[in-house]
């Protein structure tokens, strides 16, 4: 199906940026449905995000509730049919206050104050104006169904002391029928939903008192946890990694020096005072400034590179409390960060090498479809971005070369790259179709430069090191909270917290259910017993919310002829000696990671 854009372009439905186009103009839609139904309604913002739109809305003092959804939906889709146009239209900086004073709408007002003087785009559809560069869908019938999915509040501008508006989100498709597969999967992903999932499987908890955004990891949890740390520590030490540790903060001329306090001082935690010193620091927002000092420590060779210094670093991160969610959106979480220092002419092989490495953590977890999104400088605003044009140009045909020699599907994404240097992000999808940022690799040729890292090169002459910054997993926080909804809580073997739960009939085999149970131990089989005196059923009923993918149940006969009854993710896999199930256990983990 094709969408054709005021642009003059004819886009597929499938093509991202023409949902985005299709999301937004829908933000405009249900403005205009807005604006007739509440009058004197004021606009902030309306963007297009990942599936669907939003608009933050003042209705001066008006209410709305999930009730009046239904009503704002229907007058879209009356409106809709209408076949009205989207018409664009350019205008003077002034012209366009003007029009929006006359209206009385301040939040556009403030809007226009901060674009530069010159020529400023109108888009109409109906009786609707709005502040847009566009562009918009040529036909406003090709909208065809509507869901407005939630309302919420949000400060304007994401400012507290700021104005609190309405937010209304929503969502739009060209056919019923997708907006139908849409709705089951949203039915689907409460399902999955990784805050109910890791309550019932006791994994992690919140706490006020701890603080928002700061996850507590319960004993399930943090073996999770754990084994994927060795799990990509095994393959890291494979591969030549050497492990680091650094500590929790820093000085803050540590970050004033990497660029990052410049960049993102406003969204860290603020320096803490040193009472007697007069010192500064902060709580550590990246790892990367703690390695180049660990390579700056002592002198290095040609010879020494590559080096490639590996930690599970914990760093902080200011986020606003509304923006926080559940394991997705945290205020403190662990990067599987690694920074590969090489020379240039070792720079192709060692970016590659990491595509290897990232590649292999999603078939590991059976994470079979992906895109590989360039990020790049937006070549016409270079103001956001440290470093030389020289350097940037190397940097990013490094990566556009490693893509295409790795044969990955990619897409280019202009003005996404970090500001100081560009990067290969993994979007991956999950069971049910939607898209996550996973790994993500970067080259970066300024770190070196603003910390005077430096190699002896072959001919004595001192030579600047290339940095690759890579995050398998992004973070341990996130990455576990897309595993828990992409399996439904479903782990593999390998990674189950619990492995076995070995379940006596009653208590009278308890202690043969002991004895297995140490046996499973002994192998490195994380099994528990679960003995309580309950019905057998009531026990297999509450340990399937636990997601044990495998329980070995014993009885008078097991414990006479020295067996166990097993069943695996609730089928039945017949009787076993112990060392059957030890080796049935071990085969099956082993066929997971190879």
């Amino acid at each position: 199906m094709t969408i054709a854009f005021t642009d003059g372009t004819i886009r597929p439905w499938e093509d991202d940026e023409a949902k985005r186009i299709f999301w937004h103009s829908s933000a405009h839609l249900m403005a205009e449905a807005l604006e007739a139904l509440y009058p004197g309604v004021k606009f902030g913002v309306g963007p297009a995000v990942e599936t669907g739109f939003y608009y933050d809305v003042d209705l001066g003092g008006r209410q709305i509730s999930e009730a009046d959804l239904k009503t704002i939906e229907d007058k879209m889709l009356e409106l809709a049919k209408t076949k009205e146009t989207f018409e664009r239209k350019e205008v003077s900086k002034a012209d366009a206050m003007a029009y929006f004073k006359k209206k009385g709408d301040q939040y556009k007002c403030e809007l226009i104050e901060g674009l530069e003087d010159g020529t400023i785009t109108f888009y109409t559809n109906g009786n609707f104006t709005d502040l847009c560069r566009g562009p918009h869908i040529k036909h406003v019938d090709d909208i065809k169904a509507i869901k407005l999915t939630a309302i919420a509040g949000a400060y304007w501008k994401g400012d507290q002391n700021r104005e609190q508006l309405t937010r209304i989100y929503g969502v739009t498709f060209p056919k019923k029928s997708m907006l139908d597969e849409y709705l089951q999967m949203l039915e689907e992903a409460k399902k999955r939903d990784h805050r109910k999932l890791g309550k019932e499987m006791e994994l992690f908890t919140f706490s006020p008192k701890v603080g928002l955004g700061l996850p507590l990891w319960l004993p399930r949890g943090a073996q999770m946890r754990y084994t994927l740390e060795q799990f990509l520590r095994r393959k890291q030490q494979e591969l030549g990694y050497l492990p680091v540790v650094t500590p929790h903060i820093g000085a803050k001329e540590l970050y004033v020096t990497s660029g990052h306090y410049a960049k993102y001082g406003k969204d860290s935690f603020q320096p803490i005072h040193t009472p007697q010193e007069g010192e500064e620091y902060m709580l550590k927002p990246m790892n990367c400034p703690h390695h180049c000092e660990i390579f700056r420590s002592q002198p290095r060779s040609y010879r020494d590179l590559p080096l490639r210094f590996a930690e599970f670093g914990t760093v902080y991160r200011y986020e606003q409390s509304g923006e926080l969610h559940g394991l997705t959106r945290v205020r403190g979480f662990t990067q599987d960060d690694a920074h590969l220092f090489c020379r240039a002419d070792q720079l192709q092989e060692e970016f590659e090498k990491v595509i290897d490495l990232i590649l292999y953590v999603f078939k590991t977890l059976h994470m079979t479809e992906y895109m590989a999104q360039i990020s790049l400088r937006d070549p016409n605003n270079k103001t956001k971005y440290i470093g030389s044009d020289e350097n940037w140009r190397k940097a990013e045909n490094a990566i556009i070369e490693s893509a295409k020699k790795k044969g990955l599907k990619t897409v280019v994404e202009l003005g996404e790259a970090a500001f100081y240097g560009p990067k290969l992000d993994f979007m991956v999808k999950d069971a049910i179709g939607r898209s996550w940022q996973l790994g993500t690799i970067q080259v970066d040729y300024n770190l070196p430069e603003r910390f005077g890292l430096e190699y002896t090169d072959a001919d004595g002459s001192k030579q600047r090191p290339v940095m690759i910054h890579r995050a398998p997993f992004g973070s341990i926080e996130r990455f576990t909270a897309v595993v828990l909804e992409h399996t439904a809580g479903h782990l593999p073997l390998w990674l189950a917290p619990d492995q076995v739960k070995v379940l006596p009939i009653s208590e009278k085999f308890a202690d043969y259910a002991e004895k297995v149970c140490k046996s499973l131990k002994n192998c490195d089989i994380r099994a528990s017993i679960d003995a309580r005196n309950e019905t057998l059923g009531k026990r297999i009923r509450e340990i399937a919310l636990l997601r044990v993918p495998v329980l070995a149940i014993v009885g008078e006969k097991e414990a006479s002829e020295g067996t166990v009854s097993v069943r695996r993710e609730g089928a039945d896999q017949g009787t076993m000696s112990v060392e059957q199930f030890i080796n049935y256990i071990n085969t099956a983990i082993a066929e997971e990671l190879s």
